[in-house]
């Protein structure tokens, strides 16, 4: 049996820090070594209603809403064996870049998901802890479509789930010893990899409903984790195995 051992309430000052992230050079606010055109802002009006936010900036930059669990209060971390589920609503406009991640000491990083609307029907999924990919088309992805996600963050496979159908295990895992801190974010490509927003646009936006992680019982009260027995299964899914970043 498992237990949620986190429900996110993104307008909890305990559970999250808004607008920076060691995961961007020197905490924020610019990433523009990644390709990335955000400014993060910690008004609470881009990320604490569940609604992640961009606006363009007259400097040519884009505010953005990013929250994260690391340097809060309670300071949540998944670790080995966890699950993790969403349910999200995906951007429409060009440019956008939706991610829920995680990351730890410059590393540690599982990508729960990440979507560019120019791939209309494709989620990517990385394991960067031990090297684990996959491109997964889905005729249940689009722009605007609310779709439920899953990860479990197993020590021998990280398994993900779209609307509860396994579509990647990567047979890889995170190891036994694995914890990191939760981030949601939306970014804003700027077009090395994937189209910059078009010059008509201002503003966009997608939306995370829900998020709650569950652990198993047996590692609630022996404190030691990758205990939890691995899921893993097969999909129906397409892959694309060429990297499209």
């Amino acid at each position: 049996m498992s237990a949620v051992v986190f429900s996110a309430d993104f307008s909890s000052e305990r559970q999250w820090v808004a607008g920076r992230s060691w995961a961007y050079p020197n905490g924020g606010p610019t990433n523009q070594g990644d390709n990335k055109l955000d400014h993060l802002t910690s008004d609470p009006a881009y990320s604490r209603l569940g609604t992640f936010r961009a606006r363009r900036r007259a400097d040519g930059l884009w505010d953005t809403g990013l929250l994260t669990t690391e340097g809060s209060a309670e300071g949540f971390m998944v670790r080995t064996g966890d699950h993790l589920e969403t349910t999200v609503r995906l951007p429409t406009r060009l440019g956008a870049w939706p991610a829920i991640w995680t990351w730890r000491d410059g590393g540690n990083e599982v990508d729960v998901f990440e979507y560019h609307p120019d791939n209309p029907d494709l989620l990517e999924l990385t394991n960067h802890v031990r090297e684990g990919q996959s491109y997964v088309r889905h005729e249940a992805v689009r722009p605007g479509a609310v779709v439920d996600l899953g990860v479990t963050f197993g020590r021998r496979s990280v398994v993900w789930t779209l609307d509860g159908e396994r579509i990647f295990s990567d047979r890889r895992g995170v190891g036994s010893g694995w914890h990191a801190y939760l981030i949601v974010n939306l970014s804003v490509c700027a077009g090395r990899y994937h189209p910059a927003p078009e010059p008509g646009t201002a503003e966009m936006s997608y939306e995370v409903s829900r998020l709650v992680v569950m652990r198993d019982d047996a590692s609630l009260t022996d404190a030691l984790p990758g205990q939890a027995a691995d899921r893993s299964g097969t999909s129906s899914a397409e892959t694309v195995q060429a990297p499209l970043r």
